[in-house]
Formats: C-alpha cells, structure tokens, sequence
C-alpha cells in the first residue's frame, strides 16, 4: 500500500493544496459571487474545449480500461472497479443532498443575473452535489498516475517488463494528470452545471475511492491473472 501511495504522492500532493484552498474558499466566500467569479467571462475556445473535454468524465474511463489489458488486466480491473464505485457513491449521495444545480439555484435567489450557458450542452436542474463528472475525472486520472509511476519502476529494473509508453516522463505525466482531472472538474463549473463544492465533494470521493481500492492491490499484485496482458495472448496465439 505504502508503494501505491509513494506513486501517487505528487498527484495527492496537489490535489490536497486544491483541495484545502477551495474548502477556505467554500467556507468563507458567497456562493453565488464565487460561482460567478470562477464561470469567469468565457469565450468561443473556451465554450468548444470544455464543451466536448467534459465528456472525458463520460466514456473515456471505458476506454482506457481496455487499453490496460495491454499492460496488466488487474490496473484494467481496478479501473473499472474505481469508476463504478466511485460513480455509484457519487450517484448515492446526490439523491441523498438533493441540492439544486446553478440553472435553478439563480433562477430562486437571484433572477437578474444571467449565467453564460454554452450553446448545445444540455443543462441539468437538480441534483448537484457532488460532481459526478469530477468524481470520475479524479478517480481515473489518478489510477493512470499511479499505473504509469509503477511502469516507470519496472523500466528501470527491468526495461523488457513493461511498454514504452507507459514507462516514460512519468513524473511529468502525475502532474499532467492531475491537471487534466482539475480542468475535467472545471469544466462543469464553466458550463454552469455546478458549485465549486459540488467540485470539492466529487474530488474528494474520487480520490478517496481509489486510495481505498489500493488496499486491496498488495494481495492481487502477485497473482497470475492480475499480471496477465494481451500481449501474452498475442504471443501464445503466434
């Protein structure tokens, strides 16, 4: 476990700075003049990015559990696994808060200000607490830093363990990662779908999800199927 969480330190890192300055933030700062100032003026790059970039929170996770069995089926299985629990506790506790989104919490308390909605995003009503989206954006991103600092390791004892890709910039790549995951919880700020606390919450469950999930990891780690790829099968079949 320990291992686990010296590969992610750096995505925990900054995720605890964000994670401390928005929670002062949320305590101390007006909702709505806070919504308003981190929705910010957008623009037409702003509006197509973060547009289609929040879909990541979507489909991709799917996408890259399949791309895992290439390396190990068990960081593919504990992918899945992250996302579905995550996204279940997300979805649990949505239904229990039952807070409304920024759509219907201006519309009750304050009618004359106009939010800048982006033209084609469907925009959602209720049930705002937590982020969904950032649960899944966090959740997924910090399983790849955590995949891709344990690919590092095995390159450098063993170059022939473990696919290039995988094995290279991975200190960069823990911080790009943590950074793809903020502007995925962003993303559902600027498209007024969501508070920043609704952001903080779907951070902490996704981040909080996986470090529980790792505990299982040290008891798998040595088995045969959680070592197993398709490039054996590739190798079996040839």
């Amino acid at each position: 476990m320990k291992e686990y969480i010296k590969y992610s330190k750096t995505f925990l890192l900054l995720s605890l700075i964000v994670i401390i300055g928005l929670s002062i933030c949320v305590f101390f700062c007006d909702k709505i003049q806070m919504h308003l100032w981190l929705n910010g003026t957008h623009t037409a790059a702003g509006d197509f990015f973060f547009q289609y970039f929040t879909y990541i929170g979507e489909w991709v996770p799917y996408v890259i559990v399949a791309a895992l069995l290439f390396y190990k089926a068990g960081w593919a299985s504990f992918l899945l696994a992250d996302v579905a629990l995550s996204g279940a506790i997300a979805q649990i506790v949505k239904y229990w808060a039952d807070t409304d989104r920024p759509l219907t919490y201006f519309a009750q308390h304050a009618p004359d200000i106009q939010l800048q909605l982006v033209n084609g995003v469907t925009m959602s009503e209720y049930f705002s607490f937590p982020s969904g989206h950032t649960t899944t954006f966090f959740a997924l991103f910090m399983t790849l830093a955590i995949v891709c600092s344990e690919a590092y390791q095995l390159s450098t004892q063993s170059k022939a363990t473990t696919p290039k890709l995988l094995s290279t910039f991975h200190f960069p790549l823990s911080t790009l990662f943590f950074l793809l995951a903020l502007l995925g919880g962003y993303s559902r700020i600027y498209l007024n779908q969501h508070f920043a606390e609704d952001i903080l919450g779907g951070m902490l469950i996704g981040i909080l999800t996986t470090l529980a999930l790792l505990l299982a990891v040290p008891k798998l780690e040595n088995t045969k199927f959680w070592n197993w790829n398709l490039l054996q099968l590739k190798k079996h079949s040839s």
